[in-house]
């Protein structure tokens, strides 16, 4: 399935009209794209059909939106919403700016920190709009969107803070979380709305210390808390055995970083959480850690939890669900199913039954590795699907090894027999463990699409090799220098010789030429998106760790370690497997496309995605590539997607065969979801434009596309 010919549609036939009719009246979305990802229920369709197969590739540039606040290593990962011909987006410095989605022009902007710069990339993907449902009134109207901590409620006319909500139009996401000190805590995927409640899940360090992933429902009004669901559980609640018994009070993460979809006619929230911190030592959590990993179904008017599963016990792998679900229609045993469909970093596909959770296919445990690393009891087993079948490679080995050159395939062998690689769920190593697919999946946060005329589910996968390498930390206290503090606090993403993992984990090498001493100090005290703060070390310890990271001093500080938080072993940064000329370590295709038959579990289509335009150039082509941001599928036959991050391009696909009908080069690569909606008859295509995953410098561009219009007397004879 995985060459470069395709696999033709057959039958994936659920019944046309019974699936159409099944697709109910609260996934529509008519001419606008007012939620993140379309729709609540989070499949990514357009029911237009006036751009199609038949005229896709006549589509041209309608207008472009320059955000101009671009920065370097930005990244610009915004899926716009439109709403009564007004676009509403975030920008790689997280303001928001109101257009008019017919022609880009400005109508407002919100800048929630006029007075400083972004010191690091934030990642923003989006906004939340909600009114009263009355739209001839639109002064009920608000957008939420996050800025770090803060969780703002603006006009939707003006951009303005409503001084209702909260303190002055904003809430402190670090309250109500029972926790102190208080760390870090925001949002990357904007909040759902049920009724009148914006239900949130947050952006957390996957390091310690960290807050709690709790979920957390507000009044659209005031932005007072309504409830909360304790991802890591207190005393008395259900999973509370899956951990230690005070854990509670001290792990962090088990968050929800992805997003989430909502039925509302059953009144269902669904909920995808990540792994808790640390990411991959777990010796101060033994357990199944209930409910990190889980895909649960919660009441949204309270908060109680109806049903849930957990695809990774005690995760020291990263397997954080990726995306919110996709609510679906199966067609079964002549009935419709309504379903949920949960894509993972895995490769693989879980599909349930959205009011009992039962796995609509198979699922079985299977023993897994142990761990031979001091303190860790890994789980003896872990779930895997039978079906559907994965849509990404599951175990990396040697005749899959690169053979781009002949001593880069040498060089690659060489390092692999050094490494541990058994499939899936293989515990960090000294040596070396393979993660494959690696931390960014095979799904990553794009999300899937689903199209209620086919019942076909499609998904972008990377299929990229990582490794993970376990190196051994020790406590701190009197006369720990700066290097040492930097080691212990800041390596697992950085790493030892500040190189990073750019461009997810920047390099601090040369950092000094970017900021102050002020300036990283402070970084460095408050936190940033997954960056926790590191308050509680003291300034002298902060100063200590800027100093080594800015000019290589390393003078001694006392910083005592709490032993709760102490990891004895972290991992040696976020490593990819790539060859000495920095290509991925493993054969082609490094990034697919596929196509799902949710009813059978069968593959329909899959299709390299992506190209080197480099190894394009020398003949090497239809590689695949890394690829982040999702599809849209619309009734017009078409299958629109970005998100390959070497080439820059922004496609259309046929969304039966996968043959692609129309492309396009963007000023920066589309590593977002598009959205597609119609303005006084016109049918638009619009996808923000940031780079910032590849070598390339990035961008901040909105460029929106549409079919020429016609001559306006020819129009003008067409309405008569």
């Amino acid at each position: 399935m995985m060459g470069a010919s395709l696999m033709r549609y057959r039958n994936v036939a659920t019944p046309l009209v019974a699936a159409f009719f099944a697709f109910s009246l609260v996934h529509a979305q008519s001419t606008d794209w007012p939620v993140y990802g379309g729709s609540s229920a989070q499949i990514r369709y357009s029911p237009l059909k006036q751009i199609n197969r038949a005229n896709v590739r006549r589509l041209r540039v309608a207008w472009e939106f320059d955000t101009g606040d671009a920065f370097h290593d930005s990244e610009f990962q915004c899926n716009p919403l439109i709403v009564d011909g007004v676009l509403y987006a975030t920008t790689p410095a997280a303001n928001v700016v109101a257009l008019d989605a017919a022609t880009g022009k400005l109508k407002w902007r919100f800048n929630p920190d006029p007075a400083h710069k972004p010191l690091f990339k934030i990642r923003n993907r989006g906004v939340t709009w909600w009114s009263d449902g009355d739209h001839a009134d639109k002064t009920t109207a608000r957008i939420f969107t996050a800025w770090r901590q803060y969780l703002y409620s603006l006009d939707a006319r003006t951009g303005r803070p409503d001084p209702r909500f909260g303190d002055h139009g904003r809430i402190d996401l670090r309250d109500n979380l029972g926790r102190e000190p208080r760390n870090m805590v925001s949002l990357t995927t904007p909040g759902v709305v049920y009724k009148d409640l914006l239900i949130v899940g947050s952006l957390i360090s996957e390091t310690l210390p960290a807050s709690p992933g709790d979920i957390r429902a507000y009044d659209v009004h005031t932005g007072k808390m309504r409830w909360i669901f304790h991802t890591i559980p207190h005393p008395g609640e259900y999973g509370y055995e899956s951990w230690p018994k005070d854990a509670w009070t001290y792990i962090g993460s088990a968050n929800n970083w992805t997003g989430m979809s909502v039925d509302a006619a059953r009144g269902l929230v669904f909920v995808p959480t990540g792994s808790a911190a640390f990411d991959f030592y777990g010796a101060n959590r033994t357990g199944d850690d209930l409910f990190a990993n889980c895909l649960i179904a919660l009441r949204a008017d309270t908060g109680e939890r109806v049903w849930h599963f957990q695809a990774v016990h005690h995760d020291i792998w990263d397997r954080d669900f990726p995306s919110p679900p996709a609510l679906v229609t199966v067609h079964r045993d002549g009935r419709d199913i309504d379903a949920v469909a949960q894509t993972s970093k895995q490769g693989f596909l879980y599909v349930f039954d959205r009011e009992t959770g039962r796995s609509l296919f198979p699922v079985e445990e299977r023993p897994v590795p142990p761990s031979d690393v001091e303190g860790e009891i890994a789980a003896k087993t872990q779930p895997f699907p039978l079906a559907p079948q994965p849509f990404a490679r599951q175990r990396l080995t040697e005749d899959m090894l690169t053979r781009r050159t002949p001593q880069s395939h040498a060089a690659v062998l060489a390092e692999f027999r050094k490494l541990r690689s058994n499939g899936q769920f293989v515990p960090g190593s000294w040596e070396g463990t393979v993660i494959f697919p690696g931390y960014d999946g095979g799904a990553e946060w794009g999300g899937s699409a689903w199209d209620p005329e086919t019942g076909l589910l499609y998904v972008n996968a990377n299929e990229m090799a990582w490794i993970l390498k376990l190196i051994e930390q020790h406590p701190t206290g009197p006369n720990t220098t700066g290097r040492e503090l930097y080691v212990t606090n800041c390596s697992a993403c950085h790493r030892t010789d500040l190189s990073g993992a750019p461009p997810e984990f920047p390099s601090l090498q040369k950092v000094s030429e970017r900021y102050s001493n002020w300036e990283l100090t402070t970084l460095l005290e408050q936190g940033t998106g997954r960056m926790p703060g590191f308050g509680r070390l003291g300034r002298d310890a902060l100063n200590a760790i800027a100093n080594y990271v800015l000019n290589g001093e390393s003078t001694a500080v006392r910083a005592d370690t709490d032993p709760k938080l102490f990891m004895k072993y972290l991992n040696n940064g976020y490593e990819k497997f790539l060859d000495p000329g920095g290509y991925p370590a493993v054969k082609p295709p490094w990034g697919t496309l596929n196509a799902i038959d949710v009813g059978t579990g069968k593959l329909a289509w899959t299709i390299p995605f992506g190209e080197y335009p480099e190894l394009a150039a020398k003949g090497m082509r239809h590689t695949g590539s890394e690829n982040y941001g999702g599809p849209v599928v619309t009734a017009g036959g078409l299958l629109f997607i970005g998100a390959t991050s070497y080439d820059r391009k922004f496609h259309a696909f046929d969304k039966i065969t996968g043959k692609l009908l129309w492309e396009t080069t963007l000023p920066a690569a589309g590593n977002a979801t598009p959205a597609t909606y119609e303005i006084d008859g016109r049918q638009y295509v619009a996808i923000a434009a940031g780079g910032g995953k590849s070598k390339d410098p990035s961008g901040g561009t909105i460029v929106a596309f549409a079919l020429p219009q016609a001559p306006l007397s020819h129009r003008t004879r067409m309405t008569r």
